[in-house]
C-alpha cells in the first residue's frame, strides 16, 4: 500500500468518523427534544385529563377490590341520575347502582321528558328504582329535582351515561361510618368508550385544597357527601349548567367541610361524541371562569393556573405511573 493511498484511506476513515459522530450528536439532540416534547404534552395534557391512554380493553372487574361487607345498620344512601336521551347508555348506569344490592338505598332517575324509549326502559325496571319523566330546565334543576324531600344520610349523583364500580356503595357507606369527621369522599375513576370497554385510568394524590381553587380534578361520578353538606350550602346552582359540580365543591371546600380522596376505584367516566362536557365546552369556559374569579378574586391567566396547579400535577402523575407500573394497587 502506497503512502498516497494510506493517506486517502485515513481522510476517508476520518471523515466517516466524524460524520459518525455529527449522525450521534443529532440522535442525542432528537432524543433531548422528544422528551421536552413529551413533558410539555404531559404538561398539557397530565394523565388525569388524558381518556384515551390505550386501546380500548374490556372492563376486568374482577381485577377490583370485593365488595366489603355491610351490616343492617347501613346508612341511608340517596342517588339521582339525572336523564335527557341517553336509553343507549341509561340502562348500564342503573345496573350499576341496583346491582350493588346495598340495602339501605333510595335510587331516583330524573328524566327531562325523553322522546328516545328512555320512559320504557324505566317502565321495565318495575319497582326496583323511582323515576319520573318531565320537563325541566337543565340537568342542575333534573338534579335538584330527584333529589326533593327525600331524605337520607349519604347523596350522590351519577350522570346517565356513567357506571359505579362494584361494591362503592358499602365501601363508601363503611368509610363514614368509621370517619365521622369525613363530610366529602371521592376516589380513583376510570375511562370507558361508547361501547364501555376501558381506554383508561385516572389515579389521584391525596386532596389538595389549594389547586381545587383554580382547577377541578375531582371525578364527579365518584363523589359522594354528607346530607348535613347539602343542607348547609344548599342545592346545585342551577344558574350553572357545566361547572355545577364545581361550585358545590367549591361552596362546600369555604364553608369548612373536610374532603378525603379514597384508595379505591369507585366509578367509571364513559366517553363519547354526545357527552355534555365536550359539547358544552365553550360554556363551561365562561363558567370556570366565574368561578375562579369568585374564589380568588382576580382572573388568572393560564399560565397562573397552571403554575398554582403543578405540584399537584406532579403529585398525580407519580401515583398515575405507580399504579401502572404495578407499585400501587387500588
Amino acid at each position: 500500500m502506497d503512502d498516497e493511498f494510506r493517506q486517502r484511506l485515513e481522510q476517508r476513515l476520518e471523515q466517516l468518523d466524524n460524520r459518525v459522530a455529527l449522525l450521534e450528536r443529532n440522535l442525542d439532540l432528537i432524543a433531548a427534544g422528544q422528551r421536552r416534547s413529551s413533558l410539555r404534552s404531559l404538561w398539557r395534557r397530565p394523565p388525569m385529563w388524558t381518556f384515551e391512554q390505550y386501546p380500548p380493553r374490556l372492563l376486568n372487574l374482577t381485577t377490583f377490590p370485593p365488595a366489603p361487607s355491610i351490616g343492617e345498620n347501613a346508612p341511608r344512601i340517596a342517588m339521582v341520575t339525572p336523564s335527557y336521551n341517553q336509553a343507549q347508555y341509561l340502562g348500564a348506569t342503573i345496573e350499576s347502582i341496583v346491582g350493588q344490592n346495598y340495602p339501605n338505598l333510595h335510587y331516583h332517575v330524573q328524566d327531562g321528558a325523553s322522546i328516545d324509549g328512555t320512559v320504557d326502559l324505566l317502565k321495565s325496571r318495575g319497582e326496583s328504582i323511582s323515576w319520573k319523566s318531565e320537563p325541566d330546565s337543565g340537568q342542575s334543576n333534573a338534579i335538584n329535582l330527584g333529589f326533593a324531600g327525600v331524605d337520607s344520610e349519604i347523596m350522590a349523583y351519577l350522570n346517565s351515561d356513567d357506571m359505579l364500580l362494584p361494591g362503592t356503595l358499602a365501601y363508601v357507606a363503611n368509610y363514614f361510618m368509621s370517619h365521622p369527621h369525613v363530610d366529602i369522599v371521592y376516589g380513583h375513576r376510570v375511562f370507558v368508550d361508547r361501547e364501555g370497554l376501558e381506554v383508561g385510568r385516572a389515579v389521584l394524590p391525596p386532596h389538595d385544597g389549594r389547586a381545587l381553587q383554580y382547577a377541578d380534578y375531582i371525578p364527579q361520578e365518584t363523589m359522594f357527601w354528607r346530607k348535613r353538606v347539602w343542607d348547609k350550602i344548599g342545592p346545585i346552582d342551577e344558574s350553572f349548567h357545566y361547572a355545577m359540580d364545581w361550585d358545590f365543591i367549591l361552596r362546600a371546600q369555604e364553608a369548612g367541610f373536610k374532603f378525603v380522596r379514597l384508595p379505591r376505584f369507585l366509578a367509571c367516566f364513559r366517553i363519547h361524541d354526545a357527552q355534555k362536557t365536550a359539547s358544552t365546552y365553550a360554556i363551561g369556559v365562561r363558567e370556570m371562569g366565574i368561578l375562579r374569579r369568585r374564589v380568588l378574586g382576580f382572573d388568572p391567566t393560564q399560565m397562573q393556573i397552571r403554575r398554582a396547579i403543578a405540584p399537584y400535577l406532579a403529585r398525580q402523575a407519580v401515583f398515575h405511573y405507580a399504579h401502572k407500573l404495578s407499585l400501587l394497587r387500588y
